[in-house]
């Protein structure tokens, strides 16, 4: 027996780290190298990290080098050699493009395309599940991994022990919460081994495991769902989802979670002050370098099926949901749509979630 943190504790610690400035190694037995994240580096790692006198890497997914006109020659991410004459601006501003308008040339980069790139794609898995900008500034190890850790205190992480699956999830406590919508209801709280956020579900009456229970994956919106914003339908569908189930009786809403379709509350509001340039949800993800969308749904359908659930009605307009549901061995029985909360203020950000999601509005 060991009081010392497994795997998954470490990798949550690595996060940790990056979310502080603090650098991690990452290594495949063979190679290794030392990450940090550009958006939280401060002055005194960053000279650190040139002292090293090891050649720096600026890692950014292949989202972000189509906008800096990078060659990403790794497919998913570009590998961009920092220049001898950059500094700490010069590292942010290519990882963030809140003045790519204002400074559109940055280049002309090079970008490696000898050499594996397994472990700059893991710096990057590990910046997402940081919710920080995916742009990861990173230099060889030269020696052995564990001892260069250990001379710098850093968490030295196998890339082989960084996958997508998704965190296991237990049920921590539930309790009566009575809603406006319906007084029967219950909250049920998961928190997640790994120990990032938790998630709940509002169960509503008594749903008859045994038939398809009217359900809805909601993802958490502070803005629209507390602030009653009108920059998204989040609020009222949230509100409307509620107001269906407790006139039918029963169901469980699922609030998962996920801000900004998972690249986080931070990353959303880059994403809002990129849409005030002119650009749609989607090319202000991308600028970002995330995804259009980086959910894991796959934490929905544990909970249900822990609920003991396997069919449900589903309230969405989006049919990816529909598809991810039955993927992981949900059957969907009825899509309901939830078509509600549309404004002047977010007719743009509907018509781009109908033209390029595919959501049905």
């Amino acid at each position: 027996m060991s009081l010392a943190p497994g795997m998954t504790e470490q990798l949550s610690r690595a996060r940790a780290d990056l979310r502080l400035g603090v650098p991690v190694v990452l290594h495949d037995g063979t190679h290794a190298i030392v990450a940090a994240a550009a958006e939280t580096l401060g002055k005194v790692r960053w000279r650190a990290m040139q002292e090293l006198g090891a050649p720096l890497t600026l890692a950014v997914t292949a989202r972000r080098a189509a906008t800096l006109k990078a060659r990403a020659y790794d497919g998913d991410l570009a590998r961009i050699a920092v220049p001898a004459s950059a500094d700490l601006r010069w590292i942010a501003q290519v990882a963030d493009p809140a003045d790519d308008l204002n400074a559109p040339m940055k280049g002309p980069f090079q970008t490696l395309r000898e050499g594996d790139a397994t472990l700059h794609r893991a710096a990057i898995a590990l910046l997402k599940g940081a919710r920080l900008l995916p742009a990861a500034l990173t230099a060889p190890v030269v020696g052995n991994a564990a001892e260069f850790a250990g001379r710098h205190d850093l968490i030295s992480i196998p890339v082989d022990q960084i996958d997508d699956s998704a965190a296991l999830l237990e049920k921590v406590v539930s309790a009566r919460v009575p809603l406006a919508a319906a007084a029967g209801t219950r909250l049920h709280v998961f928190r997640p081994e790994d120990g990032s956020e938790e998630h709940y579900a509002i169960e509503i009456g008594q749903p008859d495991r045994a038939a398809p229970v009217l359900a809805r994956l909601h993802s958490a919106c502070f803005t629209g769902d507390l602030l009653g914003s009108l920059k998204c339908d989040c609020g009222p569908q949230l509100r409307g989802a509620l107001a269906r189930m407790g006139a039918e009786g029963a169901g469980v809403l699922l609030y998962l979670n996920q801000e900004g379709r998972g690249i986080g509350l931070v990353n959303k509001m880059r994403a809002y002050s990129l849409q005030d340039q002119g650009f749609d949800t989607v090319e202000a993800n991308h600028r970002l370098g995330f995804e259009d969308d980086e959910r894991d749904f796959r934490i929905g359908t544990a909970i249900l099926k822990s609920m003991g659930f396997g069919a449900v009605r589903l309230m969405t307009n989006n049919p990816a949901k529909v598809a991810m549901m039955e993927a992981q061995g949900i059957t969907v029985t009825e899509r309901v749509p939830l078509k509600i909360g549309e404004n002047p203020h977010n007719a743009d950000y509907l018509a781009t979630k109908a033209a390029k999601s595919g959501h049905l509005l």
